[in-house]
């Protein structure tokens, strides 16, 4: 299964938004410079994002954008789902009742066993993304950096972040 890189992005700016203080925001460009990403393509993720409701969008000069929750009720499934959409990856298209020779429509009384095979793959799939929260992937950077990507983010923040009202 192959996402599209709009996902990667995604999380990743989420998981940037989650360091902004109470009423900070970043803008779209603030947060592709971050990332070395175009911001025009990222933009398209934001504003899935913001219909999705995983974030808030501050309309101006000095907005941008901010989580629209917190970080322990934001799951990466909710992130895929927002860019990539609710359908299953694996899309069946009962190519066996295609071809020379059918066969008796009794046999297709019953989904397909290979579609079969891939959606229960799928649930398990997006049970564990639905596990995971983007405060969990803080947590878990937290364990193995040495504070040099913690400096990084925010230095960053220092300088990028839009302070708003509430």
């Amino acid at each position: 299964m192959k996402m599209g890189e709009g996902v990667e992005q995604a999380i990743h700016s989420v998981a940037m938004l989650s360091g902004l203080s109470g009423r900070g925001v970043l803008s779209a460009a603030a947060i592709a410079e971050f990332h070395g990403v175009s911001t025009s393509y990222l933009l398209k993720h934001l504003q899935s994002l913001s219909g999705a409701g995983i974030l808030d969008t501050v309309p101006g000069p000095k907005g941008g954008y901010r989580l629209a929750r917190p970080a322990e009720k934001i799951t990466l499934l909710d992130i895929v789902l927002a860019v990539e959409g609710p359908a299953p990856a694996f899309r069946c298209g009962e190519i066996r009742q295609r071809g020379p020779n059918p066969v008796a429509n009794h046999f297709f009384s019953k989904p397909c066993n290979i579609s079969a095979t891939m959606l229960r793959a799928e649930r398990v799939y997006r049970a564990e993304l639905a596990k995971t929260t983007i405060a969990d992937l803080g947590v878990q950077l937290a364990e193995i950096d040495d504070g040099s990507i913690a400096a990084r983010g925010c230095a960053f923040l220092e300088i990028h972040e839009r302070k708003t009202a509430r």
